[in-house]
């Protein structure tokens, strides 16, 4: 049986303050978890025999074997599956991320957890290996990000840094994603750099942008087609991220 204080704890983690003060998340559902276990170190497991029985060995310092009850009253999801999971945050260096190389994405003030998953798993999909975030980015560990990302946290790494300070020190393509950016398909796309999106609603700040040396716009079609203002930012990630990916194939 789950014990109130379990209970509690994972009640507290779902909010950033205690995630932050602790240093551990909450991962749900069959397959995450199990995708989770090898990377990540896992404090405490609750689940199913049966979902068990299927993983083997189990690195978890602590393993309760529930029923669908006692999951449900720990959950923070709506439908809970067999298994929910404490992990501790992952450590990274910064010194890692080298866009002298390779592709960075940076995210200045993304608000959304769903659309930060959902980035997160575009970049794993486009081979993306390091995010950077500005400190005011949601947490990739709050619950709605983890659930959105799909697991692509064991092969995509986050790091929150100042972000102006990041871009300042790299003598490498800046990519900001501009209304009045030159049109993506046109440009030289390298396979090196950064690639900046901005807020859902404010885009990049005006600091961050004037580190930009190669400003990129996603145009509609036709030209005189009436069309929002901008795109999701997790839809723009995806066209502009597919878009450097092809022209390196």
């Amino acid at each position: 049986m789950i014990s109130k204080a379990k209970i509690k704890q994972v009640q507290l983690l779902e909010k950033k303050k205690y995630r932050d003060e602790s240093q551990l998340f909450v991962a749900e559902g069959n397959k995450l978890v199990a995708e989770m276990i090898p990377f990540f170190e896992c404090e405490w497991l609750i689940a199913h025999t049966t979902w068990m029985a299927t993983q083997g060995n189990i690195p978890a310092k602590e393993l309760i074997i529930a029923d669908e009850e006692d999951i449900r009253k720990v959950s923070l999801l709506k439908n809970p599956q067999d298994v929910l999971a404490v992990f501790r945050y992952p450590s990274y260096k910064i010194e890692e991320v080298n866009p002298s190389d390779k592709l960075v994405l940076a995210l200045d003030g993304i608000q959304d957890p769903g659309n930060l998953g959902t980035i997160i798993r575009l970049a794993d999909w486009f081979g993306i290996e390091h995010i950077v975030c500005s400190p005011d980015t949601v947490d990739a560990f709050g619950p709605k990000a983890m659930q959105a990302s799909m697991g692509a946290l064991t092969r995509v790494k986050i790091h929150y840094i100042n972000l102006e300070a990041f871009l300042w020190k790299h003598d490498v393509p800046l990519y900001g994603t501009l209304l009045e950016g030159n049109n993506i398909y046109e440009e030289t796309l390298s396979s090196n750099g950064v690639i900046i999106m901005g807020n859902e609603g404010n885009g990049i700040r005006p600091a961050v942008e004037s580190l930009v040396n190669k400003r990129l716009y996603i145009p509609h079609f036709p030209p005189e087609h009436q069309s929002p203002d901008s795109l999701n930012v997790a839809i723009a990630t995806a066209i502009i991220c597919a878009e450097f990916r092809r022209r390196q194939r």
